[in-house]
């Protein structure tokens, strides 16, 4: 057994949306660390080109909105015109929506669901001739989705499509990874708790305080999330088929709750 190189990514080809910033960027910049050539892909075309920049030639940006069909297929298009096959997508790309139940609009249900849930299932649908052009039983390819631990838990904030969104993902990563590991295309999902991001600027601008509700003390940094992700992507990660893995510092599955017993 020779685990010297079970974490790296040699030769590699990676897709990551919503790259350019947060927990995208993290992973990019991982993958990229790991040998991988990593295409970023945001829908604001100067943050996707300054971050493909600062990380180097093995990072291209595809600009790119991915919260329509169309978007989706023309991504896996634009993709198609460099590379015959993509070993790794990370599906990323996300969105969040806080309002008071009474005055939730369908704007903030709409937008949400369609990026956070229906989004990831068509551009891996798009994406699937380059992931199996990719895949074999020795060396699957892989497909990520990042979920939240807001589908997993209640937080105090009124984000009804979010914990919808993130709750459905979960799930749909599971049905996903049942047909396509018949591909050997293994699919997976990372949840996130709390990392600095302009999605968790509680996070982002009160650390700290943040910190004191989690069992670790402290937010995540880059290299928590990058590690799961290299992790699920590299040889390290083959036999994992279907899970979601929890990067949150214990939230979810080490906060002592109150007895009611008192």
């Amino acid at each position: 057994m020779d685990t010297s190189t079970l974490f790296r990514l040699d030769g590699r080809i990676a897709l990551v949306t919503g790259g350019s910033r947060g927990i995208g960027r993290m992973i990019a910049a991982g993958f990229i660390a790991q040998g991988a050539t990593v295409y970023i892909s945001s829908r604001k075309a100067d943050a996707c080109e300054e971050t493909a920049a600062a990380l180097g030639p093995s990072c291209i940006p595809l600009p790119q909105d991915v919260s329509t069909v169309d978007g989706c297929r023309a991504l896996a298009a634009q993709l198609a015109e460099r590379t015959d096959r993509l070993d790794i997508l990370v599906n990323n790309a996300g969105a969040a929506w806080g309002v008071p139940f009474e005055e939730f609009p369908e704007a903030g249900w709409d937008k949400v669901m369609d990026l956070n849930v229906k989004s990831p299932f068509f551009l891996t649908q798009a994406l699937h001739p380059a992931l199996k052009a990719a895949a074999s039983r020795d060396r699957p390819a892989k497909v990520i989705n990042i979920t939240s631990i807001d589908g997993q838990r209640l937080n105090p904030w009124e984000t009804y499509s979010y914990h919808a969104s993130k709750s459905a993902l979960i799930y749909l990563t599971k049905r996903m990874a049942a047909r396509l590991v018949r591909d050997a295309i293994n699919v997976t999902s990372i949840a996130p708790g709390a990392f600095a991001s302009e999605m968790n600027r509680a996070a982002r601008d009160h650390a700290d305080t943040v910190a004191q509700g989690i069992p670790a003390q402290r937010i995540g940094v880059d290299e928590d999330m990058a590690g799961a992700a290299i992790y699920l992507a590299s040889r390290a990660g083959d036999y994992v088929v279907g899970e979601t893995i929890t990067v949150d510092g214990g939230l979810v599955h080490a906060s002592l709750g109150t007895s009611i017993d008192g």
